[in-house]
């Protein structure tokens, strides 16, 4: 394991500690958290990674191919949605006796301008956002500390989904622990792609995608 420096301890400290403010304090901003502290890691991983911030992220350019946005990711979504409707979603509720709450979604699928509208802002908040925090940020940082052991990679995928679930507690229980169980099998796929970040981004829009149309249509 390479010897970590101050600046590497201080830098993703400050980072997160930001992010979370953001998150928890005072000031409420909607999708608009997601974005900022994206941006938030940005700033944050140039100032630690210099030149190489973005690949540090797991944005990386040999990964940037035809069959991995349009190919793999969209069977990989599908292959998700398909177990989180069919599997997931019953078996939990059926464990808990509490449906998720899916009221604020099928406000924003009303109408045709509206879920436009909110999948744009979903795909960028969620899709990217979430990711690049998550498993670019959150994830990266844990094993650059604790290194990419079996077990260290095991546990930053239960400790970060844990809190990924944790955040989505509009849902209700059983939406927190669907979405434990989601979001620890996209940081599992991020650890079988080298972490990949580009692909996994792919997968959560497509994901996002499938369910707000499905939604739309009154399919879910």
């Amino acid at each position: 394991m390479k010897k970590i420096t101050l600046k590497q301890v201080l830098i993703p400290l400050i980072t997160i500690a930001t992010i979370l403010f953001l998150w928890f304090g005072p000031i409420h901003l909607g999708f608009l958290e997601l974005i900022i502290s994206s941006i938030v890691v940005f700033i944050g991983s140039a100032i630690e990674y210099k030149r190489k911030w973005f690949s540090a992220l797991g944005f990386q350019q040999e990964k940037l191919k035809f069959k991995n946005f349009f190919v793999l990711a969209p069977l990989t979504a599908l292959g998700l949605f398909i177990f989180y409707v069919f599997v997931l979603v019953p078996g939990v509720t059926k464990l808990t006796g509490v449906p998720i709450d899916y009221s604020f979604f099928k406000e924003i699928t009303k109408d045709l301008k509206t879920f436009l509208i909110s999948l744009v802002l979903i795909l960028i908040g969620s899709g990217f956002g979430e990711e690049i925090i998550f498993r670019g940020y959150f994830m990266r940082q844990f094993l650059k500390f604790f290194g990419d052991s079996k077990i260290s990679v095991a546990l930053s995928i239960v400790l970060i989904t844990a809190f990924f679930g944790f955040m989505y507690s509009g849902q209700g229980i059983t939406g927190q622990i669907v979405t434990f169980v989601i979001g620890s099998l996209i940081a599992y796929i991020f650890y079988l792609r080298k972490y990949d970040l580009w692909f996994v981004c792919s997968v959560h829009c497509f994901f996002n995608t499938i369910a707000l149309t499905c939604m739309y249509f009154g399919l879910a």
